[in-house]
């Protein structure tokens, strides 16, 4: 089979179109024929090797796993003596390791969902990280309630569209914060207020928020925290601090020491890949509540020039690679 593979950290150009042998289907194991995969920026931390702590993980001086990908939506082709919840020939998305590829393996118990009805498979590969991130960070650490008002910074990237709408499918008052290019693709995803942060300083604009997802980790924590209400809540979903070594660790270290002296709340958290949650999201999209947002597709053989383009940090929702 054809899967991307790099072999040494580096820019995207360091990254080849391989063939590989097919992944041995075990006793509890799920084969998925690859339709369509997702760039995520965790594929740019595998593919760098930075920030530098995170090698500790992936490998010192050159990666453990030639692999790449993690989000995916595709078609079952075999299964395990074991396997229950699937069969040949359903439509399924999710999360595994090695996703730029034409076949991945699973574990039937793994983050892997039947994929929405209605999607395409490249609509289905753009939600399963995305998707699970804005929820998690939502609905479970921040507690969202009808009603209530919320800030996203980032408004138009992957995690972005897919909180606001979900922010809306709850009840809240959602603020969106883009680039006057992507005011419109906000509003249409439901914001009720949209900040084009080229022309108004979200954090001193006068209004306070019950919950603020920040996704893009521009602004200092003291301008986080001016926005909130006295009760409020700032989630950190990206951002710097710390540097090559570090990275957003040393923003979330600051943000640790500093819950002890304030009575804001400031939550940490990282993305829990389940199908349960893979199921939520597929009734939400299903009902009509959320509606993936693509900037581009590009077949396997371009993913050097999808994952160069989702780096630059400007894509309007997700870069897909065909397979």
């Amino acid at each position: 089979m054809k899967a991307i593979r790099y072999h040494a950290y580096g820019p995207p150009e360091v990254i080849r179109l391989e063939e590989t042998g097919k992944p041995d289907v075990g006793d509890d194991d799920v084969l998925i024929r690859v339709r369509a995969a997702c760039v995520n920026p965790g594929d740019l931390h595998f593919l760098r090797g930075t920030p530098y702590i995170f090698r500790l993980m992936a490998g010192l001086t050159r990666p453990k796993s030639p692999r790449l990908g993690n989000d995916l939506a595709g078609e079952v082709e075999a299964v395990g003596k074991n396997v229950t919840r699937f069969q040949p020939g359903d439509g399924v998305y999710g999360c595994a390791p090695g996703a730029f590829a034409e076949y991945v393996v699973v574990r039937e118990d793994g983050p892997v969902a039947r994929k929405p009805g209605g999607l395409t498979y490249e609509q289905a590969a753009a939600v399963p990280t995305s998707g699970l991130t804005a929820l998690q960070a939502l609905r479970d650490k921040g507690g969202l309630k009808a009603g209530q008002r919320i800030l996203v910074n980032g408004a138009a990237g992957g995690v972005g569209t897919f909180a606001v709408q979900l922010a809306k499918a709850y009840g809240a008052e959602v603020s969106g914060v883009c680039s006057t290019a992507n005011v419109e693709l906000v509003r249409s995803l439901g914001a009720d207020h949209v900040v084009d942060y080229t022309k108004e300083d979200f954090t001193r604009s006068g209004r306070s928020y019950d919950l603020f997802l920040d996704n893009v980790g521009n602004r200092s924590l003291p301008d986080c925290r001016r926005v909130l209400t006295p009760q409020g809540a700032f989630i950190p979903n990206s951002g710097s601090g710390g540097g090559k070594v570090m990275g957003v660790v040393g923003r979330l270290v600051k943000l640790m020491v500093m819950t002890r002296f304030v009575r804001h709340r400031f939550v940490n958290f990282m993305t829990k890949e389940n199908a349960d949650d893979l199921d939520a999201l597929r009734e939400l999209i299903e009902a009509g509540k959320v509606t993936p947002v693509i900037d581009r597709s590009h077949p396997l053989a371009e993913a050097a020039e999808a994952i160069g383009y989702a780096e630059r940090g400007h894509a309007r929702g997700k870069v897909i690679l065909t397979v």
